[in-house]
């Protein structure tokens, strides 16, 4: 109570903001730097929503805010996009002299509406001699980890978080138990002069950028104090839209708001709709903006602006007009009376007529890109744009495009395909994009595709294009990618150019990398639908890059397939998925399988010359090769010369596994990254024993689960390798 009344005074004294309160009436909503604190949460009885209290300490460094159940500090809380920043302990194992360590752990259970964010949040490991677990194993049985090694100083290098020094790797949905387990090798004797302790921690993956050296040496954890701060998800209610809204306890209770449901585990978060902005959790708290006094970059108008319940209006004054007052300037109208003076009335009605014509023609225009921009979701993307200006993605007018590409000119054509036509443009800024104008008009929900839109533009993987806007005044939105520049797989693969078998690695393991992140980190998860080497770009740096997806699906929460109309490219369509017409995860996998075959055999995925038909299919015909035991009469001379033949055969047997013509007995792409990066590792790494045995139990047929043995450490148990029929 002393605390409440301390607290309230301190506000009364020591307003900290005119922006509106968002807090329930009569309650606080400061302590320390956590500012305008919104109802559901508050301090004080009768302030807040059952599980969303926060407790306010006084201690030497001034007041500090905590989630009151688990006396965890807390930094920032988000209404608009359902999230939590806190801070967490760094973890840490040191060796030498004193051998000191520390694993930290954090819960919220079942009755605390947070979980760990898994698109914001990356488990990051250090060390030159490390391996660390992040899991709950004492519940759900949820594990994760990587490694990080390195031989010498010399291997470091500033920025790369690749698994030499550093390693990260992302959590799935709906974690709400952590723990850390920490080990090292050899117990940093080969490395201990410059690496003497391992670190890990779950932290927001836009904190930690890796300083190589630096990052490795003791003074690592006093660096940061010892915090990183850690993204949380938060919830309402753990009932989904259409349960809450018949129950008493409803929580949208603001006119003007609207209710979704959380993708990261069950529940459900409200926002203001578009127009409007403030607490949808409060009565009357989602108040309409005023568009007019706003950025006008954000809510265009060059004429006269008047702001409309949730909206606005743009008009031209009296006297002159535009063919679109939001976007073009008001010019002055055609002069009738000087013209009439001169030519005569019989050209004045022609001149009048004529501008008539033009003037409904204009209208028609206008109402058609309003008709587009309407059913295309664009007043929806607007609102999620506004609402958080952190999203890194632009709407861009047709006008916009057609400067950028020269009006489409056919010169600009980048490539042609099934979907439609890409095009180089430049932006104002000089940047160089990719722009997509699609052929096929997608039946979807307006408010689904701008959802969509948003999902995709925040993929974050270096080996995925990124998503930088669209188009939605067209009828089929057209859509704006950064700009690769270096050509495509395909190209490099059938273009002549010898291939050696590190490079093979390298674009396989990358690739596969990607295609996992879009199975396993995105959110939700997403099916690419159409992989295929000429989908597969090659940045300045000869980085592989998946792009194109013009027909991937986001995966449904409560299931596992769907129905979709097949779009992809014959000759690495899923046999499978051609019967049911259903598109799984495995449907990617069978297609990279088909990837892998090129790759090893510089074949296409379709030969044009052989008259059998089933010789044509190179997943056929790779196939048959290692179930012959002829499979190095079909690989590629160059490759087999240059590479070492286990790890050939390692691929070439992945490779198999991914074109099972049963999609259950194909691995996911997650494991199949994981073999590749092993298999990878092996190659880099000319220090590693080739011995079989230590070779399979590291890569473990990607391959060795991790399981906790009666004394709490970790042991390898070899998995049951996948039953092959027929050759798979």
């Amino acid at each position: 109570m002393m605390i409440l009344v301390v607290l309230l005074l301190h506000q009364f004294l020591c307003p900290t903001s005119s922006a509106a309160s968002q807090a329930k009436p009569g309650c606080p909503d400061t302590c320390g730097n956590l500012t305008n604190i919104p109802y559901p949460f508050g301090i004080g009885e009768n302030c807040y929503r059952e599980g969303f209290r926060i407790g306010c300490n006084s201690t030497d460094e001034g007041w500090v805010p905590f989630i009151s159940y688990g006396n965890i500090n807390i930094t920032d809380i988000s209404l608009v996009t359902g999230e939590m920043t806190v801070t967490q302990l760094l973890g840490y194992d040191c060796y030498g002299d004193n051998h000191t360590w520390f694993w930290p752990f954090m819960s919220f259970g079942s009755r605390l509406p947070y979980t760990f964010s898994d698109t914001q949040n990356k488990f990051t490991v250090l060390g030159c001699d490390t391996y660390a677990y992040l899991g709950d194993f004492n519940f759900s049985g949820f594990q994760t980890g990587c490694v990080s090694v390195c031989n010498n100083s010399s291997m470091i290098t500033n920025g790369s978080c690749n698994g030499i020094g550093c390693c990260q790797t992302s959590i799935p949905q709906g974690v709400k138990y952590i723990n850390f387990q920490i080990k090292s090798f050899k117990n940093h004797t080969r490395v201990l002069d410059f690496n003497p302790c391992s670190y890990a921690f779950l932290a927001d993956q836009k904190w930690f950028t890796f300083n190589g050296l630096s990052d490795l040496s003791s003074d690592f954890y006093g660096k940061y104090n010892h915090i990183a701060p850690l993204v949380l998800d938060w919830v309402i209610d753990n009932q989904t839209c259409e349960e809450a809204k018949n129950a008493y306890d409803y929580a949208c209770v603001s006119l003007n708001s609207f209710c979704y449901n959380s993708t990261n585990g069950a529940g459900y978060r409200c926002n203001c709709s578009a127009g409007y902005q403030g607490n949808p959790y409060l009565g009357g708290g989602c108040q309409d903006i005023d568009e007019c006094s706003m950025d006008r970059a954000m809510y265009p108008c060059k004429g006269i602006c008047k702001n409309t319940p949730g909206n606005y209006t743009c008009r031209c004054p009296k006297g002159k007009h535009s063919d679109d007052p939001r976007f073009y300037e008001c010019k002055s109208s055609f002069p009738v009376v000087p013209v009439a003076l001169g030519v005569g009335v019989p050209i004045i009605l022609i001149l009048i007529g004529s501008w008539i014509y033009l003037g409904l023609q204009t209208r028609k225009l206008n109402n058609l890109k309003e008709q587009f921009f309407q059913q295309n979701g664009g007043l929806h993307l607007r609102q999620i744009l506004s609402s958080n200006p952190n999203i890194a993605f632009k709407m861009f007018s047709k006008e916009d495009l057609e400067i950028a590409t020269n009006k489409f000119d056919q010169r600009n054509i980048l490539g042609q395909g099934g979907q439609g036509t890409v095009f180089r443009g430049v932006l104002p800024n000089n940047q160089v994009v990719a722009v997509k104008k699609s052929m096929v008009v997608n039946e979807m929900q307006n408010i689904q595709f701008a959802n969509e839109m948003i999902i995709l533009s925040q993929i974050n993987h270096r080996n995925v294009v990124k998503l930088l806007g669209c188009c939605v005044e067209v009828e089929v939105p057209m859509l704006v990618y950064e700009y690769i520049s270096n050509g495509t797989l395909f190209h490099l693969i059938h273009g002549g150019r010898q291939l050696r078998f590190k490079d093979l690695l390298k674009f396989a393991t990358e690739t596969a990398s990607a295609i996992a992140y879009l199975h396993s980190a995105a959110s939700p998860p997403i099916l690419h639908g159409d992989i295929k080497s000429a989908n597969i770009l090659l940045d300045e740096n000869h980085m592989a890059k998946v792009s194109d997806f013009g027909a991937s699906k986001l995966t449904p929460i409560d299931k596992d397939q769907f129905a979709t109309f097949m779009q992809g490219t014959w000759g690495y369509l899923d046999p499978e998925c051609l019967q049911t017409g259903q598109l799984t995860d495995k449907s990617d996998v069978y297609s990279f399988g088909v990837v892998l075959a090129e790759l090893l055999t510089r074949r296409k995925a379709v030969s044009s010359i052989e008259r059998n038909v089933k010789d044509r299919s190179l997943a056929n015909i790779f196939v048959t090769s290692m179930k012959e035991s002829r499979i190095t009469d079909l690989l590629d001379p160059h490759i087999v010369k240059e590479g070492r033949m286990d790890l050939i055969t390692e691929v070439c047997k992945l490779t198999t596994r991914c074109l099972s013509i049963i999609g259950e007995y194909r691995p996911t792409m997650k494991e199949v990254a994981m073999e590749l990066e092993g298999l990878a590792m092996f190659e880099i790494h000319p220090w590693v024993p080739n011995n079989p045995e230590e070779m399979e139990s590291l890569l473990g047929q990607s391959s060795n689960n991790c399981v906790v043995d009666s004394t709490g450490f970790y042991s390898l148990e070899k998995r049951a390798v996948l039953s092959i029929e027929g050759g798979r």
